[in-house]
């Protein structure tokens, strides 16, 4: 198991060697986890004045189930409906590869500077998103990152589609 904040480092300079050594480290999905974690944290602590310990907390949650979810529809999405012949991937493979393509929401902390918050978490999720579609394309063992953004951007639709949903159910 390498370091933690090394491999934090380098996913989020977006290096494919690190998702590919992440990939096939089963050892990795803890971290992956705390990756998850800790940007869910950073986000939370930048909002504590406006969501309170509440939000900090149902944030961390949500980050997670967000995580797994994501992970899976991915998953599905990667190696059933738009695999390449050189596909081959596996649910674990996707969680440690995504985990850490959260490493750059690291930086939403600095979101307490509430002035600056809108454009801090614009460029943190603009950054984890191109280090999602990196992750997603090594797992996945795509040659092509278009398919890999497409995979990405899928996955984003039908988990934003499934929440409002839910959303909706538990509103009334």
């Amino acid at each position: 198991m390498g370091n933690l904040t090394f491999r934090m480092l380098q996913a989020s300079l977006l290096n494919p060697e690190l998702y590919e050594e992440v990939e096939a480290d089963t050892g990795a999905t803890r971290q992956a986890m705390l990756v998850v974690i800790f940007s869910s944290l950073a986000a939370g602590i930048a909002t504590l004045g406006t969501g309170g310990l509440g939000g900090l907390v149902g944030g961390t949650v949500g980050a997670l189930a967000s995580w797994l979810v994501w992970a899976y529809l991915t998953y599905l999405i990667g190696t059933r409906l738009l695999p390449e012949p050189t596909t081959e991937a596996d649910l674990g493979q996707l969680l440690r590869t995504i985990g850490f393509s959260s490493s750059p929401g690291i930086i939403r902390v600095l979101g307490i500077l509430s002035p600056l918050r809108a454009v801090i978490f614009l460029v943190a999720s603009l950054w984890m998103l191109a280090a999602m579609v990196v992750a997603v394309r090594q797992a996945l063992d795509y040659r092509s990152t278009a398919r890999a953004i497409l995979v990405c951007l899928l996955g984003w639709l039908v988990q934003v589609i499934a929440v409002a949903i839910l959303l909706r159910l538990f509103a009334h």
